[in-house]
Order: C-alpha cells, then structure tokens, then sequence
C-alpha cells in the first residue's frame, strides 16, 4: 500500500547465486518448489557463482543483463531471488529491470499470506509483512521531493514519509497487543492442561515433510494437506487417547524452513510456543528426502531459536512407502528408550508403533497420588512395597489401605498387567498435592 512499484504477474524469472565463502547455500529446488507453492510460473532459472554479493545490484553488471535478457523474452513481470536483499538492491534492480523484483523472505511472507486462514494466523502473517515493509518504505516516495533547508526547496516528500512510518508503527503495536492477548490465552490453555495432568505432544518437522497428513491420520481431524510447501499454517490441537497414559493434547505446528526469516520466527512466536512448552516433541522427517540430513539441522536450529532444543524428542521417519521393501519399525537406544519411528501417514503403516513409542516415553512420568488398597488386593500392595513405590500407608475409617504412591506411570502399567488389573478397577483417592 505504501509502495510505488512495478506490477508483478505470476510468469517469474527465477534467480539463484552461489558463493564461494559460504557454508551453507539454500537447495535450488526447494526455490522452485517455493515459487510453485506461492502461485509462480517459473519461466527460467538462472544461475551464477560470485565470491560475494555486489553491493548494488547483488549480482555482477553480465548477470543482470542476463536476467534483463531473460525478462525481455518471456515478458516476465516478476524477478525472484532465492536470497535475501536489502531495500537499496532491491530498488536498484528494479530500476535496471523495469519489474518487480522479490526476494526470499519476500516470497515466503507472500505464501504465509496465502495460507492463514484463522484471525490469529492472518495476524501474524500482516505483522511480519509490516515490519518487513518498514525497511522498505522509502522506496514509496522517491518519486517527491525531499524536504530541504531554504526557501523554494522545501518538499512534500519526508512529511509524507514520516506520516507513513508513523501509521506503520501504529498498526505494529496495535498487533502486538492483539497477539499478547492471543498468548495470555495460550498460557491459560496450557495451565488448564497442566493442572489436569494432560500432557501436549507437538509435531514439528521441516515444511512439506508430512507433520499434517500424520495428525490427520492420528485425530481424523481433517487439517488441510497438500504435497507442497507451508500447506499448513495455523496451529491445530486436537485431544486424543493414549493406552496406559489417557488423554493427550496432541498440536499439528508451522513447517520449518532453511533460513526462515527471523521476522516470521518473531511473528509465530504465540503459534511456536505451543512446541516450545510441550512435554514431547515428535519431530517428522522426510524420511527418502536426499537433503534429509540438512534438513534435520534446520529444524534443530529453529527449536534452538525458540529454546525448545532441550526438550524430549522422538524423531519419526516419514514416507517410508516411498523406499523400497522398508518396513516400520522403532529405533532404542542402549537403555531400550524409543529414539525414532519409521512409518508412512500416508498408508498408516507404522502409525500405531508411533503410538506405543509416545505412550511409552510419556508413560516415564511419575505417578503420585494415592490408591485405596482392598483386602482382596493384598498382593498387589506387597508388590508396590517390593518396587519402593510406597512413600506413605495409612487406613481409613472402613480400615481399607491407602497407600501414597510415587513410581513411572510405565512401571504401574506393567505391574497391573502382571497381575490381571486394569488401571480403570483401580480406587484412587483425590487428595491435596503431596510432597514426596
């Protein structure tokens, strides 16, 4: 809205530079698969090598010519450039183009846009483009005049522009106040789900790796899942069982990408909190994806960013129906603890071992509380004694045992199991919290 600029079609010139100095580039076909994901029509893609970027044009004086070459012949109205560019490149190389010209975090603000759907997400989206457009707003008015000392020079130009920044500025605030409240009420939520002992699963993974085909096979939820980047947008939470642990809050999150805008990480800070509080993390991985590697680091350096690096983990290999004669299967480490699941959420194969391998690593939570013993039920308390688990004994007025029990919900699982009971049978008193 501030911006005076070239119009942009869908037919995109595609443009990708590698760097000698640079240990990391981003994967030239995941730009594609961006530009596709936004609704681009990529007509050609051109490539280069430079040993750093020029500081007016990005690329050297031959490419651009180059790309103004490739412009002319498909009549292309859009220039994208899978980096990130600083405000004065980009009105340079439109100036020398005469398109519009889009750069990385440009791209992926456009596709964020596209997929908010919920008010939260629309919000989050617009705050991040308006904090992204700040940078960029002079270019809006280069057309005036600038203000200048002396009679006769004085312009319309800076008075327009500070207008402007002050409505940006504005808007910003006046949504980073409605986001506050979205996570005063997320805070509330996860309380609630904390004093009921519910614990959260969250799925997060790199984009396009599965994470919402997964969920809707767990919860029949029904989230919007395509094979293309950011499918999935807006958080989604839905409540499900879990044998020998109960109800679960399981929260389908943001894909991940290779250098997602810091903008964005800020923006869904509320959203990204939700994997950044949970009790487990099931990371999802595209398991027959040939930058699978790189793409696992991404994801590790954006829960890093977002101080969830620390906790638990289980990694879960994805699409396994595309890799040939591989069944599902779980991984344990030395201590027998489950580390990773290999299945396919889009046959289902794998997808109950996935389950177990959860219940079991969140079945490692203490339980303490205390349980009425009958008569009839003497050997199971000998059992309790037998493990250490007892912290406290006690009778009530009927003389029936009550036993304050402090042991890994899988432990109490497996010992039912061995004695024919099932947790339901069982009478547990409902005391005050207790110190063990």
């Amino acid at each position: 809205m501030f911006f005076d600029r070239p119009e942009s079609g869908e037919l995109a010139v595609l443009v990708h530079v590698d760097f000698y100095q640079s240990s990391e580039s981003d994967d030239p076909r995941e730009f594609e698969e961006l530009v596709l994901s936004a609704g681009g029509d990529p007509v050609e893609f051109i490539t280069g090598r430079r040993t750093t970027p020029d500081a007016r044009y990005f690329v050297g004086t031959g490419k651009l010519e180059e790309i103004r070459d490739a412009v002319a012949l498909h009549c292309a109205e859009l220039v994208i450039f899978n980096h990130n560019l600083s405000a004065s490149q980009e009105r340079n190389i439109e100036q020398a183009l005469e398109c519009r010209v889009l750069d990385r975090t440009g791209l992926i603000l456009d596709i964020f846009a596209q997929r908010a759907r919920t008010h939260e997400g629309q919000l989050q989206v617009e705050l991040a483009q308006l904090r992204h457009a700040s940078t960029r707003l002079i270019r809006g008015w280069t057309h005036l005049e600038r203000q200048k000392g002396g009679i006769g020079l004085r312009g319309p130009g800076e008075t327009q522009l500070e207008t402007d920044r002050r409505l940006l500025r504005e808007r910003i605030k006046s949504i980073e106040k409605r986001l506050e409240k979205v996570r005063k009420q997320r805070d509330q939520g996860r309380r609630s789900r904390r004093r009921a002992e519910m614990p959260t699963v969250s799925l997060v993974g790199y984009t396009n790796a599965g994470t919402s085909t997964l969920f809707n096979k767990i919860t029949n939820a029904g989230v919007y899942a395509e094979d293309q980047l950011f499918a999935t947008l807006d958080p989604t939470m839905r409540r499900i069982q879990l044998p020998c642990v109960g109800a679960v809050v399981l929260a389908d999150t943001v894909g991940f990408i290779s250098h997602l805008p810091h903008r964005l990480v800020q923006a869904f800070r509320a959203t990204l909190e939700e994997a950044a509080n949970a009790d487990l993390l099931l990371h999802v991985i595209d398991a027959p994806a040939e930058e699978r590697a790189r793409n696992i680091q991404q994801v590790e350096e954006v829960l890093e960013e977002i101080e969830a690096a620390e906790l638990p983990q289980l990694r879960v290999y994805n699409k396994i129906d595309l890799i040939e004669d591989f069944r599902p299967r779980i991984d344990r480490d030395d201590t027998g603890r489950p580390v990773a699941v290999w299945l396919s959420a889009q046959t289902g194969a794998g997808v109950e071992l996935m389950l177990e391998a959860v219940a079991e690593l969140l079945g490692e939570e203490l339980v303490q509380d205390t349980l009425r013993v009958l008569p009839s039920q003497a050997r199971l308390r000998a059992k309790f004694y037998e493990i250490k688990a007892v912290k406290e004994e006690s009778y009530d007025d009927e003389g029936v045992c009550e036993l304050k029990l402090s042991l890994p919900r899988a432990e109490l699982m497996k010992l039912l199991s061995a004695e024919g009971l099932k947790e339901e049978a069982l009478a547990w008193v409902i005391k005050e919290d207790w110190e063990h």
